[in-house]
C-alpha cells in the first residue's frame, strides 16, 4: 500500500492591501503607535511646567524626555531576541502591558530623580515596538508592499506621538503637568487593548530556539558589518537627534518672552506632525521614483531649509519652518526604516531594526540633551547651527555608505539597493 503524496504547502506570501489581515495589521500597528509614542513623548510639550515645579533647568528637565528614550534605546536589541522566541505579537503585546503599567505610576513620581527612574523602565518597556514592528510587516505583509506598509506604519508614529503631546498641553494648563501625563498614559491604556484584540495571528513568524551569547553575537555581526546598514544607522542617530532636539527647545523658546506662550498653545506646535504623516506615507512614492538615496537626501535637505527658517523671529514663519522640517524627518525616517529591513543580513531582519532603533533613539537621548547646554548658553541661533551641522553630517554619510539606485532596462539591479 502506498500513502499519497501531498504537494508541500506554498510559502506564506504575506497580506496583500485591501485583504482583512492587512487591515487589521496596520489598524493593530497603528494602536501600537499611539500607546507608545504617546507616552514616550507625553512629556515633551509641558517641560517648562515641569522644569518649573521641579525647579530644574532646561537641560535637566529635558532629561525626562531622554531618560525614556535611552531605556528604549538599550532594551531595543534584548526585546528583538524576545521577539525571536515568543513571537513578534506575544512581545509587543507584553511591552505594550509594561509600558503602560509604568507610565501610569509616572505621575505620582515624588521627585525628579524618581521621575527619571520611572521613565526609564517606561522606555525600556516601549522598545519591544519600534524593535519588532518593521520585523513584523515583513514577515506578515507581502514582499511588494512592505515599504508602503513601512511608511504608514511611521505615519501612524507620527499621530500617536503627535496625539500625546496635544492632548498634553491643555490639561496641562488647567490641572498641571501630572494630570496632562495621567490623561495620556490612560489613552494609551486603551490603545494597548485596541492592539491585542487586532493584531492577527502570525503565518510567516518562524520562532527562533536556543543559543547562548555565541548565537547571539553571530546573528549581530553581520548587521554590524555592513556599510550600507552602517549608513543608515547613522541617518537614525543624526536625524532623529535634530528632530527631538528642535521640538524639546522650541517649547522653552515660545515660552519665554517676548512670545510668552502657555502650554496649551506651545502643544499646538505638534500639529506640524501632521505634515509628517503626509510626507512617511508619500516617501514610498518618491523613493521608487528616484531611488531611495536620493529621496533620502532630499528629505534631509528640507530638514536643514525647515530648520534655518526658524531662525526667523515671526511666530507664522517659524511654524512654516517647523513644518517643513517635519515633514522632511518623517520622510527619511520612513525610507530608512524601510531600507534597513530590506537589506538585514543572513535574516537577521528584526537584529538590523533593532540597532537602528537602538541609534535612533540614543541621538534622541545624547543630542537630545546635550543640545540643551548649547541653547542654554548661546540661544537658538547657536543650535540651528550646530543641528545644521548635524544634518550636513549625515548626509555625508548617505553619500558616502548608502548605494545609489542602478537602472537596469528600466529596473533597478537589485530592488533591495534602490
Amino acid at each position: 500500500m502506498t500513502t499519497a503524496m501531498h504537494p508541500p504547502a506554498p510559502a506564506w506570501a504575506g497580506h496583500a492591501p485591501g485583504s482583512t489581515g492587512y487591515r487589521r495589521i496596520m489598524a493593530a500597528l497603528a494602536c501600537a503607535g499611539v500607546a507608545t509614542f504617546a507616552q514616550l513623548y507625553s512629556l515633551q510639550g509641558v517641560l517648562p511646567l515641569l522644569a518649573a515645579d521641579l525647579r530644574v533647568t532646561a537641560a535637566q528637565a529635558s532629561l525626562a524626555v531622554s531618560a525614556a528614550t535611552i531605556g528604549l534605546a538599550l532594551a531595543v536589541v534584548p526585546w528583538s531576541f524576545a521577539g525571536d522566541r515568543l513571537g513578534r505579537v506575544r512581545a509587543m503585546g507584553l511591552a505594550i502591558v509594561l509600558a503602560t503599567v509604568a507610565g501610569l505610576a509616572v505621575p505620582a513620581a515624588p521627585s525628579f530623580e524618581v521621575l527619571i527612574a520611572l521613565r526609564l523602565a517606561e522606555g525600556a518597556a516601549l522598545g519591544g515596538i519600534p524593535a519588532l514592528a518593521i520585523a513584523y510587516l515583513g514577515e506578515e505583509v507581502s514582499a511588494r508592499h512592505a515599504t508602503a506598509a513601512a511608511g504608514a506604519y511611521v505615519a501612524g508614529t507620527s499621530l500617536g506621538g503627535l496625539s500625546g503631546r496635544l492632548l498634553a498641553g491643555p490639561v496641562a494648563d488647567v490641572a498641571g503637568w501630572r494630570a496632562a501625563t495621567l490623561t495620556v498614559s490612560s489613552a494609551a491604556a486603551l490603545a494597548a487593548v485596541a492592539f491585542l484584540l487586532l493584531a492577527p495571528a502570525v503565518r510567516g513568524f518562524a520562532p527562533v530556539r536556543g543559543g547562548g551569547l555565541g548565537t547571539v553575537l553571530a546573528r549581530l555581526a553581520p548587521q554590524l558589518r555592513s556599510r550600507p546598514l552602517a549608513g543608515l544607522y547613522i541617518q537614525a542617530f543624526s536625524l532623529m537627534g535634530a528632530f527631538v532636539s528642535v521640538y524639546n527647545y522650541l517649547g522653552f523658546r515660545l515660552a519665554a518672552p517676548p512670545y510668552l506662550m502657555p502650554a496649551g498653545a506651545v502643544g499646538l506646535l505638534f500639529l506640524a506632525y501632521l505634515s509628517g504623516t503626509v510626507s512617511s506615507r508619500a516617501s514610498a512614492a518618491l523613493a521608487a521614483a528616484v531611488g531611495r538615496r536620493a529621496a533620502l537626501l532630499g528629505s534631509t535637505g528640507a530638514m536643514l531649509a525647515g530648520l534655518a527658517i526658524t531662525l526667523d523671529g515671526r511666530v507664522p514663519v517659524i511654524l512654516a519652518g517647523l513644518v517643513l522640517f517635519t515633514a522632511g524627518f518623517f520622510g527619511a525616517h520612513a525610507i530608512a526604516s524601510g531600507w534597513t529591513g530590506a537589506i538585514a543580513v543572513d535574516g537577521g531582519r528584526a537584529q538590523a531594526a533593532s540597532l537602528y532603533n537602538l541609534s535612533y533613539y540614543a541621538g534622541s537621548s545624547v543630542l537630545g540633551w546635550a543640545m540643551g547646554l548649547l541653547f542654554q548658553s548661546l540661544g537658538w541661533p547657536a543650535l540651528v547651527a550646530a543641528l545644521s551641522a548635524v544634518l550636513v553630517a549625515a548626509a555625508t554619510a548617505a553619500l558616502l555608505l548608502l548605494p545609489v539606485r542602478r537602472p537596469t532596462q528600466g529596473r533597478t539591479a537589485d530592488p533591495r539597493l534602490a
